[in-house]
């Protein structure tokens, strides 16, 4: 009763996989040679930088590669169940089931040696990958350190010649401030000495009082213009503190974003190395698995 289930159970895989038969062997008889021309091909990229599409070629090489040791894991499942199918059919059934056990474990381990070597060889050009776009970064930065390091020159020279004008520019206000004083105390003076000069000279009521308007008119309007002088500058002035403190910001600014950058730099780099060890420890623990799974 044992053997009949398990012959229903067998005939649709065997029914399925018959068609599959040619097409593995074609892929077993190709294999030798996509192996072996693949393998010259990675050895010679270890001594040169690759360009984009000798990488391209050789990740297209693992690629077919894997695709044939899978396939020839599928073909070598599919000989091993027919050959249980045909074991139950003979007299010596645990004696048949064995040697198909052991020729299916022969061609297993053929595989896994393939597999093993393919992976190491994937591993390797996955560093060599690595190494050139370090090296490649590194070699942009440091030309790049020149340029960054002139910019930063020029950003300071500049901050440099704005401050000393500033300075300048206040150390001229307070140098002319007693010469305006100066001036208009003059003014003043012969403002004064100009109506003593008209009483003197007897002047009437009517017209001292009518200079005595214009007077106070050029008087008001000498004093508007001051005013407005006055305004003026300290319009500047403040225009002159808020560039000063718009140049400051940026200059802050740039400093922060500078710092900001090299932060997530070096955190990217630190999770692509983290990452890197988590996917070298997980492929150890997956090749343990592996053995002690062919050692059972």
């Amino acid at each position: 009763m044992l053997r009949r289930s398990l012959v229903w159970v067998a005939a649709p895989c065997v029914i399925a996989c018959a068609i599959a038969v040619p097409v593995s062997a074609l892929a077993q008889s190709t294999t030798p040679a996509q192996g072996t021309a693949s393998v010259p091909q990675a050895a010679v990229s270890a001594d040169s930088p690759q360009s984009a599409s000798e990488a391209a070629a050789l990740d297209k090489s693992f690629e077919e590669r894997q695709q044939v040791l899978n396939q020839r894991t599928d073909d070598n499942n599919y000989q091993y169940a027919v050959a249980q199918h045909n074991c139950y059919s003979r007299f010596f059934v645990n004696h048949c089931l064995n040697r198909a056990r052991d020729a299916m474990r022969t061609v297993q381990a053929d595989i896994r040696k393939e597999q093993l070597a393919l992976d190491a060889e994937q591993r390797a050009q996955r560093a060599r990958e690595r190494d050139e776009r370090t090296a490649l970064r590194r070699a942009r930065n440091e030309a790049e350190a020149p340029q960054r390091a002139a910019e930063d020159a020029r950003n300071e020279q500049a901050y440099q010649e704005k401050q000393r004008q500033h300075a300048l520019d206040q150390a001229q206000r307070q140098a002319e401030a007693p010469q305006r004083e100066a001036n208009a105390q003059a003014y003043e003076e012969k403002q004064r000495q100009h109506a003593l000069d008209e009483a003197k000279r007897g002047i009437t009521p009517a017209q001292a009082a009518a200079n005595q308007r214009a007077y106070d008119q050029k008087q008001s309007e000498y004093q508007r213009k001051l005013e407005e002088a006055r305004q003026q500058g300290a319009q500047k002035a403040a225009e002159r503190q808020q560039k000063q403190e718009s140049f400051e910001r940026k200059q802050a600014d740039a400093a922060q974003h500078k710092l900001d950058v090299e932060a997530r730099q070096k955190q990217a780099a630190e999770k692509a190395e983290q990452k890197r060890q988590d996917e070298l420890k997980q492929q150890q623990l997956d090749e343990q698995q592996k053995q002690q799974q062919e050692q059972q």
